[in-house]
């Protein structure tokens, strides 16, 4: 296993009174009606600064945002930021600092985001994460219109699997989204099931809201969450922690019996997603490993209300 805590995290004001903090190259943000997502990208000081529109949230090209605004009708996330890096070139970022804010992406496309600029050869990526004062809904918040017309393996994560199906895994990042969770369960319906808990949560009430709707995808999990092998838990807002602990996780569970394939499913929040981002780019190729995600045709503008922390987690690449 590898200690992923060794990586560099800094708290910033919630307020924008930001120092020590540099001055980058290239700032890159997805667009949505959020407080937390819009008052960031005023505060970040960067020589240029991208707007990314994901086609699923929706908005008519009159609602866009002011600044260099990216987008196009693809959900698919490969072709995408292949559209996207053909028009601003691949050459911008050689040698550049660059910030990703990773608050209003929706998953996959943050993923894959992480995988280009891996791929072509960026060594060192600052993340941004906001949280939220609370859900504008608490645990009856929608984030998606939970309507799955596939589950996929996300482009850039799709490991090389084993023909043997018999000891198959099923990690899941479980969040607020209930509905998804059966969903992807059901569609594993085969593997042994594991969950991930964001614990400490964002927000002290943040946990309960989260178990309250893990308990509505028990049946299809088939395991509940007092059934502590099956449990495992990470720091929501702590991406190292969590790869950290996919890391001893998987190394656990090969060590107790070989696992023929393992399916990851980060569908808790976005700190947690970076986290098995981060796990798997750096520990699992070339093996029988893959990312997957219930991909919904929208997802909700805006989930949540206030900015209670805002966090800058440094990610740098091995050669």
């Amino acid at each position: 296993m590898i200690d992923y805590t060794i990586f560099y995290r800094k708290e910033l004001p919630a307020d924008g009174a930001w120092v020590d903090v540099p001055r980058w190259d290239i700032f890159i943000s997805s667009f949505n009606s959020s407080e937390r997502v819009n008052k960031v990208y005023d505060w970040v000081d960067a020589d240029q600064k991208h707007w990314l529109m994901q086609p699923d949230y929706d908005y008519r090209p009159d609602e866009y945002p002011n600044g260099d605004v990216f987008g196009n009708t693809s959900a698919n996330e490969a072709e995408f930021f292949q559209d996207y890096f053909d028009k601003v070139g691949v050459d911008l970022f050689d040698g550049k600092q660059i910030c990703i804010d990773i608050t209003g992406f929706i998953k996959p496309y943050m993923m894959h985001l992480i995988f280009c600029f891996k791929r072509m050869g960026v060594k060192k990526l600052d993340i941004i994460y906001s949280e939220p004062d609370r859900y504008a809904k608490k645990e009856e918040t929608i984030f998606s219109d939970e309507l799955v017309y596939q589950i996929r393996q996300v482009v850039g994560f799709a490991g090389i699997h084993a023909p043997d199906t018999s000891n198959d895994l099923l990690v899941i990042g479980s969040g607020y989204d209930d509905e998804l969770i059966a969903q992807v369960a059901e569609n594993k319906n085969h593997c042994r099931k594991l969950q991930m808990f964001g614990l400490p949560s964002l927000r002290p009430d943040m946990y309960q809201e989260n178990i309250l709707n893990a308990y509505k995808a028990s049946e299809a999990i088939g395991v509940g969450i007092r059934n502590m092998p099956s449990t495992y838990f990470a720091p929501a807002n702590d991406p190292f922690a969590v790869a950290t602990e996919l890391s001893a996780l998987v190394c656990k569970e090969n060590e107790r019996k070989q696992l023929s394939n393992i399916y990851l499913c980060p569908l808790a929040t976005k700190p947690q997603a970076l986290g098995f981002t981060l796990f798997y780019l750096t520990e699992c190729y070339d093996m029988s490993i893959s990312m997957i995600y219930p991909f919904c045709h929208t997802h909700t503008r805006e989930t949540s209300k206030g900015i209670s922390r805002i966090s800058k987690y440094t990610i740098e690449f091995a050669g």
